[in-house]
Formats: structure tokens, C-alpha cells, sequence
């Protein structure tokens, strides 16, 4: 299995390429930080880490210094993955990148514009760009799969206003996406499916918290946290799909990681099986006090 995981830095785009790596892919991970250079992000993981990590659990990792918003490097990296392997199996778009950018709860003329506009760009701008340059190579082989990683289900979204604006129309055009690349590939007997996980400890999220993957549960935060996964869920999630000989009946729709868990019977690493979304929709919104344990 060939795979390019776009936005591979940290987060869900690691534990895809890491899950993905212990299938046993051959995963070019890309993003703008590196050893070298960190993205205006200025976080420290690096896609030569996440590489690393492919590698060590039984893939081939390969870090590329990628900036998605370039047309003329995303060209680039399909004409190096072609050279190099001749075909692409799985496309993960996952760039975002915009955690700096957005206001929580602002409405549209209190937000600043610029930084909305570049959340935009970032968001929906790169996946777009990276489908264009790396489609015309994963469909020269049946069975192709692309994954466009979001915030919430298309269901859930639907119906719920996502914090401002510019967060709201990403995630949404997100999902979109996932259903317009179902069609385009339906000919060559590809997959697209857009895939949320739900509250993530990422490497961000437990600095920005103050805690560690060991003592995460000792945050301070909203009770959701306690139904919170880490990046590998999702990531077992994708290498399931990505393995799945039957993974077209997948196409199209807009899943959660607990979907995807359920179908295919894996475990976050604690051995448990989070259900954020069901928690929020069946406990949180309706106010009922329900044990977030009975969730996992």
C-alpha cells in the first residue's frame, strides 16, 4: 500500500500515518514543519518524527516538506511519488493548520477577517489543490480510497452552528468534499469518505491543557474531555478502511471514528472505545447526568 498523509505533523494526521505504517504502508507524510523549520504554527513536532514512527511500526516512512497552498510543490510531490513508486493508493487530506486563526464563539463582524479568510485557504484551499495533483495517479488502479478528515459529521453538522463562520463552512465544506471526490472516482471504482475524530488528546490539546497522555483525565475542562481519544483511534479507523476489500460501501458518507469502531471492532491504545459524538448528542445537549464512563 502506497500512501501520502497531507498534514502528517501531529495530531490525526500522525495517527493515521502511524496506523497506516503499522499495516505495513509505504506513508509519505507531509506538512511545513521539520527539523529544520517550524510552520507559523511554531509547534515542535515534525514530519521527520511522524516518519520515524511510520517506520517503527512496520511501514516505510517518508517526510516531505510540503506546503499545500502551492500548486507548483503538491505537482512536485505527485510527480515524485509517481517516480518513485508508480502509483497511490490512499490520499489522506488532513491539513488544517489554523488553530491560531480562529475566535471562539465570535460572529462574522467581530472576527478579523484576514485571519478567517487564511483559515479558509488553509482548510478547504489545500485539499483541493493536493486532489487535483494526486488523483490523476490514484486512479490509474482500481479501488483507489481518499480520506478527507473533518470536525464532525455531516449529520451532526448540519443542524449545529460550529463556533464562528469560517470554522463552520470548513469542516462543513470538508465533508462536501468527501462526497464530490465519491463521484468523480465512482468510474475507476474508487472511495471517498470524510472522517471526524471526536475530542482529541493531541499534542496541542494536552499542552493547551496542562497535562500529559498519562495524567490526562486529571484536566480541568468540560466533562466531554472524560470521552476524549487519542490521534491513533481515528488512525486505526483509516488503515481499517484503507485494508477493507469491501471499503465501497463506505463511499460517500461522512463517518465518525466511533462509526468506523464499531464496524470493524478496534479499541483506542487503553483498550476502551470512545463515543464522544453519541455522549454529546445523547448526554451533554439534553443536560442529563449520565457517567461519560458508560461512554467508553
Amino acid at each position: 500500500m502506497i500512501a501520502l498523509v497531507a498534514g502528517a505533523t501531529r495530531g490525526t494526521g500522525r495517527g493515521i500515518a502511524v496506523a497506516l505504517g503499522a499495516a505495513g504502508a509505504t506513508v509519505y507524510c507531509t506538512g511545513r514543519s521539520t527539523r529544520e523549520r517550524r510552520s507559523e504554527i511554531n509547534r515542535p513536532e515534525t514530519i521527520e518524527e511522524t516518519a520515524e514512527l511510520v517506520t517503527a511500526a512496520g511501514g516505510t516512512g517518508i517526510a516531505v516538506q510540503v506546503d499545500h497552498l502551492d500548486p507548483g510543490q503538491v505537482e512536485a510531490l505527485a510527480e515524485r511519488v509517481e517516480r518513485e513508486q508508480g502509483r497511490l493508493d490512499v490520499l489522506v487530506n488532513d491539513v488544517w493548520g489554523s488553530d491560531h486563526l480562529w475566535e471562539w464563539d465570535t460572529p462574522v463582524w467581530k472576527h478579523d477577517m484576514d485571519k478567517g479568510l487564511r483559515l479558509l485557504r488553509l482548510a478547504v484551499d489545500t485539499h483541493i489543490i493536493s486532489s487535483r495533483h494526486m488523483l490523476p495517479l490514484l486512479i490509474r488502479n482500481e479501488g483507489g480510497l481518499v480520506v478527507e478528515v473533518t470536525d464532525g459529521t455531516w449529520a451532526f453538522n448540519e443542524t449545529r452552528y460550529r463556533e464562528n463562520v469560517y470554522y463552520d463552512l470548513a469542516k462543513v465544506s470538508v465533508n462536501r468534499l468527501a462526497f464530490a471526490w465519491s463521484r468523480e472516482l465512482r468510474p475507476y471504482g474508487g472511495t471517498a469518505v470524510a472522517v471526524t475524530p471526536g475530542f482529541l488528546r493531541s499534542e496541542a490539546m494536552l499542552d493547551n491543557f496542562g497535562v500529559t497522555e498519562d495524567n490526562w483525565r486529571e484536566a480541568k475542562v468540560d466533562v466531554t474531555w472524560m470521552v476524549s481519544e487519542t490521534p491513533a483511534y481515528v488512525g486505526r479507523g483509516v488503515a481499517a478502511l484503507a485494508t477493507d476489500p469491501d471499503r465501497q460501501r463506505w463511499s460517500g458518507r461522512s463517518v465518525s471514528s466511533e462509526d468506523l469502531a464499531v464496524a470493524y471492532g478496534f479499541t483506542d491504545v487503553d483498550g476502551s472505545r470512545p463515543r464522544v459524538w453519541s455522549f454529546i448528542t445523547e448526554v451533554r445537549e439534553p443536560g442529563k447526568d449520565t457517567d461519560p464512563a458508560e461512554y467508553r
